[in-house]
């Protein structure tokens, strides 16, 4: 196993850390990413936040088909045979 590489940052006047472009890609942690920070001893953890799964669907479909108009026109159609069929049938 490979020991961890150790990385520097500097803490700003208000206590802002960056953290490396190389961990954020590698714990996907992107603009917005909550994370926790945990005491270890005299250490301190930064752990990237678990993933809400209804946060990361929002917006999947957005710019396609709406189901409800694809729903309603499928019904439009069926009421349309069925208009057919009763007169013809």
């Amino acid at each position: 196993m490979k020991s961890p590489k150790m990385m520097k940052a500097k803490v700003s006047a208000k206590g802002w850390v960056v953290i490396p472009a190389v961990l954020r890609k590698r714990f996907g942690i992107k603009p917005g990413t909550s994370v926790v920070f945990q005491e270890a001893g005299e250490r301190i953890v930064l752990i990237p936040g678990t993933k809400d799964p209804v946060d990361e669907f929002y917006g999947k479909l957005a710019g396609k088909t709406s189901l409800t108009d694809a729903l309603l026109k499928e019904r439009t159609r069926e009421m349309r045979r069925e208009d057919v069929k009763l007169r013809t049938g």
